[in-house]
């Protein structure tokens, strides 16, 4: 169980570390995404992108690790919005990929299997 549990924190380090940088590398796949009605995509976007990478950073030291596990649910709460908007707007081309509508539910239905996979990470 201990190393499946290492191998899952050192995937969720390395998954949000490389979302975050990802945010940096393509931004205009994420300015597609942000809703209309959210001021100053740009921002937003490279707000994400930081906070992606600042949580996969304090993931990997157990003394920050809950403030990580706290940031990234809230993180994914925030971004319900944005795949509530692409089940909207699908179908829609981001970058080489097509989404689908069945890709958009299955993205929001995604949402709370990661936030659950983040908090086993939790110490109580």
């Amino acid at each position: 169980m201990r190393f499946l549990k290492n191998t899952s924190l050192i995937v969720l380090i390395t998954g949000y570390a490389l979302a975050g940088i990802n945010h940096f590398i393509n931004p205009a796949s994420y300015y597609r995404i942000i809703p209309a009605y959210l001021p100053y995509p740009i921002a937003l976007n490279i707000l994400a992108g930081i906070f992606e990478i600042l949580f996969a950073l304090l993931l990997i030291s157990s003394q920050t690790r809950d403030w990580a596990i706290y940031g990234i649910i809230l993180m994914l709460i925030a971004f319900l919005p944005v795949h509530i908007s692409m089940i909207a707007d699908a179908p829609l081309k981001l970058g080489n990929f097509m989404v689908t509508p069945r890709i958009a539910w299955l993205r929001l239905a995604l949402q709370p299997v990661l936030m659950r996979w983040v908090w086993w990470h939790h110490k109580p």
